[in-house]
This record gives structure tokens, sequence and C-alpha cells, in this order.
């Protein structure tokens, strides 16, 4: 198992420290919500789109005791995701850390720099790595925002994360799609159609 990034997913334009193992636990929070039994190949593609390299992620190296347990991992994920208050959503990160046991460390592989890690080592188990990582990234965001850095969708009937990190107006929405069927809605309410 390799925990470092190095492919950027879409739309990573965002350079905030954190961001990118942060859009990584939305997107297995977001697929996990949607598919509480999704697979352990859905769980590998999501893991290669957000950085992993394929031979990492196969059916040895991540098993489906792994897949399970990265379900659950990511559903605890979810549930800070889905903290809408800034300090219960900073204690129950804390938890997370302090539960995986998570401690920084200088880590260097696959030919990469030096890079933190916040994980139990090299070979920590897939769910205690998301939990650290994610933890850690989200956790980050928090402290350099001053509150929370994501939201659920506002479109009504959508429950899917979403990152809303930077300056400037937060992002209500998770898609173009969501953020035009929101407007068509509040359209119609305004004009009674």
């Amino acid at each position: 198992m390799s925990a470092v990034s190095r492919t950027e997913p879409p739309g990573a334009g965002v350079r905030t420290p954190g961001y990118q193992p942060a859009l990584r636990a939305v997107a297995l929070a977001n697929a996990v919500r949607a598919d509480p039994s999704l697979s352990r190949a859905r769980l590998a593609e999501l893991l290669v789109r957000h950085g992993e390299r394929p031979a990492d992620v196969g059916p040895s190296a991540l098993t489906e005791a792994d897949a399970a347990a990265l379900r659950t991992a990511a559903g605890r994920i979810g549930e800070v995701l889905a903290e809408t208050d800034t300090d219960r959503a900073a204690e129950a990160l804390n938890a997370l850390l302090a539960a995986c046991g998570a401690r920084p460390r200088l880590s260097r592989h696959d030919g990469t720099p030096w890079h933190l890690h916040v994980d139990g080592g090299d070979d920590a188990p897939w769910a205690d790595w998301l939990l650290a990582s994610s933890a850690h990234a989200l956790a980050q965001l928090l402290s350099e925002q001053g509150g929370l850095a994501w939201a659920t969708c506002a479109a009504p009937g959508c429950e899917r994360f979403l990152l809303t990190p930077g300056r400037g107006s937060p992002r209500r929405h998770c898609s173009p799609a969501c953020a035009n069927r929101a407007r068509v809605a509040a359209h119609r309410r305004r004009h009674g159609g």
C-alpha cells in the first residue's frame, strides 16, 4: 500500500495543504453513502483516481476484508462531514485522530520526496490509513479556515458532501447540475410555477 498522491484528481486546482486527501475523503464518503455495499473493485477505482497506483489496490493488496473496513471508515468520515457545528466537528476529528493513533512522521517511498504521513506506518491497514489521513486533512482545512471547509449540497434531494475551501463565497452545491436544479426550483417557487 502507498498513501501518497501521485496524480491530481479532477478539479484539483486548490493548493491548500490537505486538500487532495480531503477530496479523497469526500469522494469515498459520498460513494459509500450512496452505496453502503460498494464493491472492492469500485473502492480500488476511487483510490486510483485519487492517486494510488493500480498495483497497490489489486485484490491481493486490497482484500475484501480491507474493503469492508474501508467502507466502515468512509462511513465514519461521512459522520464528520455531515456535522454542521465547527466545535463538534473538531471534537469528532480529534476523536478519530486519537482512535487511529495518528502521529506525524516523514516518509519517502516509491521515488517520492520526503512527505508527511500521519498513519501508523507504511504497513498500516487501509482503514487506519484512510481515517488518519482524512482526519488530518480535514483538521488542517478546519484550522486554516477557522471553521468548516465542507458542507452537504444545498440542492433539494441531494445529500452529497462537498469541500468549500479557500477564500470567497463557499460552495453550496456539489455540481453545476445541482446548482442549476436549485436555481430552477427557486425560480419556480418565486413565480408560482
